[in-house]
């Protein structure tokens, strides 16, 4: 039977994946710093499940190399940091999936590209919610037409929240998740013009949005892994992505720019980390009875496309995609590369996951 790592096994979004997994009569191992904690996730999960102790990311990768499993799912934040060197432990005989979702990860992966292509296993980034199914979105408003011209994606995500401590992986991905990339100011903003990427502000950009279900919410621009997934699928030369998660009203607009330029000292993005990291977290039901996907596609000739993607818990999607990547890919139906969910296998991709499209 071939062997299915998830690492970070113990965190919420390895045991959502693990029991995906298991539903599609994969047996997962579940790989972790600490062995008890591994010991009582894995007897909480509905099935067979295997261990693995693995006290660090260069432990794993030295696991990796040695034991070759066939499947690979990294959800260890910062991904900016954990992503390359775990593809490359993986490489030649080990397919990739990782659930990163800012752009630096995301194009610091497609430069490997060409190495990867040619050591032959499939790399897939970003197969959470928010890039997969903006991405998918869009691949399916663009099926069978010429390339647009401007693109803007939104991702309005509704979880219910667990008790606990934020903790270290989550609290640094989020103080990391704006390094430097092309384009702009180390922790600036990001869209796309005339197909490169470019500055622009934080949180700026504000659209308010009428879901299908007659609520309202406000999403603002925010360079996440979503507008590097969109313009690639869309070969679009001007591309947005904006989310609802981040503050929207006018003052914290204001702020938020000045405050992610603090995060690039390095002692204050320490000090960030640490506290954030220790914040004890209070349940909270979800916000709303479904997350969405949306964008707008535009053309040269002024036609537009919109289209929304419903989906449920958006952390049970983010478990869901790479439990039904991984299936694919066990069954032969990847190819060798860097690749974005919805890019690789189409926009059926977030149906198989609980998706559903309103075009």
């Amino acid at each position: 039977m071939p062997e299915v790592w998830i690492l970070g096994g113990t965190g919420r979004s390895g045991r959502v994946i693990a029991t995906e997994l298991l539903r599609r009569n994969i047996t997962p191992t579940l790989v972790g710093r600490d062995a008890v904690r591994l010991r009582k996730a894995a007897e909480e999960l509905p099935g067979e499940v295997r261990t693995a102790v693995a006290e660090s990311v260069d432990a794993s990768a030295t696991q990796i190399r040695r034991r070759t499993p066939a499947v690979v799912i990294n959800t260890i934040g910062p991904f900016v940091t954990t992503a390359e060197p775990i593809v490359r432990a993986c490489l030649p005989a080990t397919h990739y999936i990782d659930l990163a979702n800012d752009v630096a990860t995301a194009t610091r992966l497609l430069l490997l590209q060409d190495e990867v292509r040619a050591a032959g296993p499939t790399v897939v980034t970003a197969s959470g919610f928010g890039a997969t199914a903006t991405e998918s979105l869009v691949v399916k408003l663009c099926e069978n037409r010429p390339t647009p011209r401007y693109v803007r994606v939104d991702m309005i995500p509704s979880l219910e929240i667990e008790v606990g401590p934020l903790g270290e992986a989550l609290a640094a991905s989020m103080t990391e998740g704006l390094p430097g990339v092309p384009g702009g100011r180390r922790f600036g903003g990001r869209c796309y013009r005339d197909g490169r990427l470019s500055p622009m502000r934080l949180a700026s950009e504000p659209r308010t949005l009428s879901l299908p279900d007659g609520s309202r919410v406000t999403s603002v621009g925010v360079p996440l892994g979503e507008l590097v997934a969109a313009q690639r699928a869309s070969g679009a030369t001007s591309v947005v992505s904006g989310s609802t998660e981040l503050p929207s009203s006018p003052v914290m607009r204001a702020i938020v720019p000045l405050a992610a330029q603090l995060m690039a000292i390095k002692p204050l993005r320490t000090f960030a980390t640490r506290r954030l990291a220790a914040v004890e977290i209070k349940p909270r039901p979800r916000p709303r009875e479904h997350s969405w996907a949306h964008a707008v596609v535009e053309w040269a000739d002024g036609s537009t496309r919109t289209g929304w993607l419903r989906a449920e818990d958006a952390q049970a999607f983010t478990g869901t995609v790479p439990a039904e990547v991984t299936r694919r890919l066990l069954a032969g139906e990847g190819r060798p590369g860097v690749h974005f969910p919805a890019a690789l296998f189409g926009p059926s991709l977030a149906e198989d996951c609980g998706g559903t499209y309103l075009v």
